[in-house]
């Protein structure tokens, strides 16, 4: 059985050939969707590996972009993957087994292990986080939101038991570039919703989801990071809600 894998990128020249070398002798259908709006080498670096299909591409959106990618690959079977992620050996082994296999299940998850400002974080609510990413195009579809975009899956979800490391944040300054975006993004899909922003959004969601990262899902066993990360996903929360707040006083 063959594999396609889809991955969109902007500006990933650091990651872009990582990831499709950790992807070369397993996928046998590379397809990499570059926004048109990249300034840097993604484009370059990925398209001169000989088997990638490589293009560029006005971007209309998480969803709509990976449906695009979706549309240009050979094999029913697909992977997603994100530039900034790398199929470790133990996971590929996995695969190779999964490939001379008759799967029952429409899709199936993968642990995912993040690298938060040099660090593997290995509690925090982030680890195992599972994704679900090899699915049968003919019965999984993406959903259409703007941000987390993921797939829907009507039939069984099967379970991979390797990780997927996903090099997430490697800067302080990197975070706070997607953190506008994603907020914002956020909030329209909110307020597009009929969704309003109470002080309790403002005030309590934060707070909350801080002593969850940092308490309950034992945040604090990964240290001096593991504060960070469970503070600045308390900020996005608060953004996310202020903005929603900012969007329906501005209606």
């Amino acid at each position: 059985m063959n594999i396609s894998s889809i991955t969109i990128a902007k500006n990933e020249e650091a990651n872009i050939k990582r990831c499709i070398e950790s992807l070369t002798g397993i996928v046998d259908d590379i397809v990499v969707i570059v926004d048109s709006k990249t300034n840097d080498k993604t484009f370059e670096v990925a398209s001169s590996f000989p088997k990638v299909n490589c293009e560029v591409a006005v971007w209309a959106g998480y969803a709509r972009t990976k449906l695009y990618a979706l549309s240009k690959t050979k094999y029913d079977w697909v992977l997603w993957i994100d530039a900034d992620e790398e199929l470790t050996d133990k996971l590929k082994a996995e695969l190779l087994s999964f490939k001379n296999s008759f799967p029952q299940n429409d899709a199936f998850d993968i642990p995912r292990k993040a690298y938060f400002l040099g660090k593997w974080i290995k509690h925090s609510g982030w680890y195992p986080a599972r994704v679900t990413r090899l699915f049968n195009k003919n019965s999984v579809r993406f959903n259409d939101k703007d941000v987390h975009e993921n797939l829907i899956v009507s039939g069984k979800i099967g379970h991979f038991q390797k990780d997927l490391n996903h090099y997430t944040d490697p800067t302080i300054e990197h975070y706070f570039i997607k953190f506008n975006s994603y907020t914002s993004l956020a909030a329209k899909e909110l307020f597009e919703k009929g969704k309003s922003a109470n002080i309790s959004d403002i005030l309590i969601r934060p707070a909350f989801l801080f002593f969850k990262m940092y308490i309950f899902r034992l945040g604090f066993l990964d240290g001096l990071h593991g504060f960070i990360l469970a503070l600045f996903s308390s900020v996005y929360v608060f953004t996310k809600y202020c903005k929603l707040w900012e969007l329906n006083r501005n209606k």
